[in-house]
């Protein structure tokens, strides 16, 4: 066990089922990492050291919705299965100390915590773009146990959200063809045929943004 003092984190995101899995992942690392807030949909309040913060699903690219919102002092982590080496590159220059895939385990995540608290800037090392099998992806997403894909269920989920295919298309870093391919499967999946028939499947099966802060007691 570490003599150090573990390493106060909040976790952010849209969706309560990304944070909720991404602090549990960590959980057997609490003498190292302690998850003091995971806030789905609303600001970071808590006086951390690192804010991790979870891509899925954002409307807006890079740091924003976060950078305005972390404590003094606090450093911004990004986690996302999406190794882009172009959002990387972003990520970092808009401030982020670190970026870290989801094909991490949670041993090499709390690891990179604890370095990004240390004062290191931690990337990937080799960026795979590209969708990875889902088995390889930490935590959890909406829909994962419904059969979509991590880049599916993000599609749906920014739909959802009333983004349009060119839209998707600038937020994920992908081709408008690739796009309609991922709409198309995901259809398929859930069974519609229309985009309205998608967003109300999508608000039915948990693809709604919550607003969700739950504080360390």
């Amino acid at each position: 066990m570490s003599s150090a003092a573990p390493v106060r984190v909040a976790v952010v995101n849209d969706y309560e089922i990304v944070v909720v899995g991404v602090a549990a992942a960590l959980a057997p690392f609490v003498d190292r990492i302690r998850v003091v807030e995971v806030a789905a949909g609303t600001r970071a309040v808590s006086d951390v050291d690192v804010v991790l913060v979870d891509t899925f699903g954002q409307r807006q690219r890079g740091l924003r919705p976060v950078t305005a919102s972390r404590g003094d002092g606090a450093r911004v982590v990004v986690f996302s299965w999406d190794e882009d080496p172009a959002l990387v590159a972003a990520s970092v220059a808009a401030g982020a100390a670190g970026f870290v895939s989801k094909r991490a385990s949670a041993e090499e995540l709390a690891s990179a915590l604890e370095r990004v608290h240390a004062g290191e800037t931690v990337v990937p090392a080799d960026p795979r773009p590209g969708e990875p099998p889902a088995a390889d992806v930490l935590g959890r997403w909406p829909g994962d146990r419904l059969g979509l894909s991590p880049r599916e269920a993000e599609v749906l989920s920014l739909i959802c959200q009333g983004l349009s295919n060119d839209d998707i298309t600038e937020h994920a870093f992908i081709g408008i063809n690739t796009v309609k391919t991922h709409i198309r499967t995901l259809y398929r999946k859930i069974g519609v045929e229309s985009r309205t028939q998608a967003v109300v499947w999508g608000l039915q099966h948990g693809f709604e943004p919550d607003r969700v802060r739950v504080l360390e007691s």
